[in-house]
């Protein structure tokens, strides 16, 4: 029997798979005594985590948004800060300023909430454009320039945005390219009356959420989920999924390249949360819509009456029932 396939991290510790399979049961146990009845949901979240994704959350105050981020920040050892996005925060609240000190006669650069492992962004939609622009370096390329000088972020890094709906008062829809950071954007939806009736017993207390795993541990799993084998074949099936996006009359706007570098990504961290060493065909069926549905753009006609994401959901389910699947 062949030894299982092993990745050795920066620190020279070795994480297997079968190694890594148990850390993503441990996050996931976790995670589901803190959010009740949303077992997608916490799955999905787990695969950002895994995938070094940033996470955006959309749906109606009340539904558990921050709590799932809360949950997800505290399973793992490591620095955490929340910020509440409003209509007068400014980029530096985000990313720190530059000081002059008198004392020593220099200018000092004072860091801001940035500069930790998780970010919960709370209501990021509420903030400004020039704002939530602050956001775009240190989710690409996990660094901040500060008059002019590049200071880098700790690993593991991860961004947990929550937002409302767009049409509620107050806020600011996001731009293309600060969409395009999130791997994926996830609805939480009304529990199910099981796990609502579970919830008003417990008299709205929330479950204390405790460390699972190390920093270190999350950055080795994470270090395995690119060996995921994904199959010729599997490739050229989300290739084909992309191209349709493109040429689909409904969307203004399909897939761009980071948007397919994203899915695979993604295909590999779930196929991993499932507890497999491949990809399969429904893997990229799951994914499809929380990776691609707020990177597409509706054209106008298509747009006419309905909110964007709905529409675009089921314009991309539509391209999945005419894309021959892999056997």
């Amino acid at each position: 029997m062949s030894q299982p396939e092993t990745l050795v991290s920066a620190n020279g510790a070795v994480c297997s798979f079968p190694q890594a399979f148990s850390r993503v049961a441990d996050l996931q146990g976790s995670l589901n005594q803190a959010i009740k009845g949303k077992a997608e949901v916490v799955r999905l979240s787990l695969v950002c985590l895994i995938a070094r994704g940033h996470l955006l959350m959309e749906d109606v105050p009340g539904v558990g948004k921050t709590t799932l981020a809360h949950a997800l920040a505290r399973s793992v050892q490591s620095s955490f800060q929340r910020l509440q996005f409003t209509s007068d925060m400014l980029p530096s609240d985000v990313l720190g300023v530059t000081i002059y000190n008198a004392h020593s006669a220099e200018f000092e650069f004072k860091p801001g909430p940035i500069f930790t492992h998780f970010l919960l962004g709370d209501e990021i939609n509420r903030a400004t454009p020039k704002t939530q622009s602050a956001l775009l370096e240190a989710m690409n390329e996990r660094q901040v320039t500060i008059d002019g000088r590049s200071y880098p972020l700790a690993e593991p890094f991860m961004v947990i945005a929550t937002q409302n709906p767009v049409e509620h008062h107050g806020t600011y829809p996001l731009p293309e390219s600060q969409l395009d950071r999130f791997l994926l954007r996830l609805r939480i939806g009304y529990p199910d009356p099981a796990s609502e009736r579970e919830i008003l017993r417990d008299g709205g207390r929330q479950t204390e959420t405790r460390p699972v795993l190390t920093g270190e541990e999350l950055v080795e799993m994470q270090n395995v989920a690119p060996r995921v084998r994904v199959d010729d074949a599997l490739t050229d099936y989300m290739l084909e999924i992309v191209k349709r996006t493109r040429e689909h009359e409904s969307l203004a706007l399909g897939v761009s390249p980071r948007g397919a570098q994203a899915l695979y990504r993604a295909t590999q961290a779930l196929a991993l949360v499932e507890g497999r060493e491949y990809a399969i065909p429904d893997d990229v069926k799951r994914l499809v819509s929380p990776v691609f549905a707020h990177r597409v753009m509706l054209s106008h006609r298509a747009a006419a009456g309905q909110r964007s994401q709905d529409g675009a959901e089921r314009v991309l389910q539509e391209i999945l029932t005419f894309v021959e699947v892999p056997l």
